[in-house]
């Protein structure tokens, strides 16, 4: 299935999650360690209804923003400004449209964030999306795409027993993207 399938077919804790993981990778970005969502991780795994998303969405705007002073900043300034959209954008209630929204708007930036940082030129985001092929695609953001796909596929198949192989996979992109800036930064540095 396609990443703009499974996107549509997911439920709200596919969708939050799959938002969250997005923002996870993206954290270099934001000046954050690799602790920084982990309560919103730890929110994902209560019900939908769960009071508690709000409260730590808003505490960890407040330290992310806090820590904005040193996200990398040259080449990486419009990728840490999406990622900073992508953060401003999750919605305080978890479910209905808005989560929807979130996570695909998510998904979409992530990918223009991988595509920046990669250098590589220009791809058609919407078709990678639409048709889940990484033929064509740069190394990074073939990797981005896949790991998207892999998040939505594991909560959808183990619900909240998913977290932790999302939480794994984010990991990995995290790191991964924490190097990209890095040789993005010396190459243009």
């Amino acid at each position: 299935m396609s990443l703009e399938e499974l996107i549509a077919q997911a439920d709200e804790r596919g969708l939050a999650v799959s938002g969250v993981a997005c923002l996870d990778r993206c954290v270099p970005l934001l000046g954050g360690d690799d602790e920084a969502l982990r309560p919103l991780w730890g929110a994902l795994a209560g019900g939908p209804a769960d009071g508690d998303w709000g409260e730590v969405l808003r505490q960890t705007r407040e330290k992310l923003d806090a820590a904005a002073g040193e996200a990398a900043d040259g080449c990486a300034d419009e990728a840490a400004q999406l990622a900073r959209g992508m953060l401003a954008a999750a919605p305080a209630d978890r479910t209905g449209d808005a989560v929807r929204e979130w996570a695909d708007g998510c998904s979409a930036d992530a990918l223009r964030i991988h595509l920046l940082l990669d250098g590589a030129g220009d791809a058609d985001l919407a078709a990678a999306r639409r048709e889940g092929r990484t033929d064509g695609l740069s190394p990074l953001l073939a990797a981005e795409l896949r790991r998207q796909t892999a998040v939505l596929e594991l909560v959808a198949a183990h619900g909240a027993a998913g977290l932790r192989g999302a939480l794994e996979v984010s990991t990995e992109g995290r790191r991964v993207l924490r190097a990209a800036v890095s040789r993005r930064s010396r190459r243009d540095g």
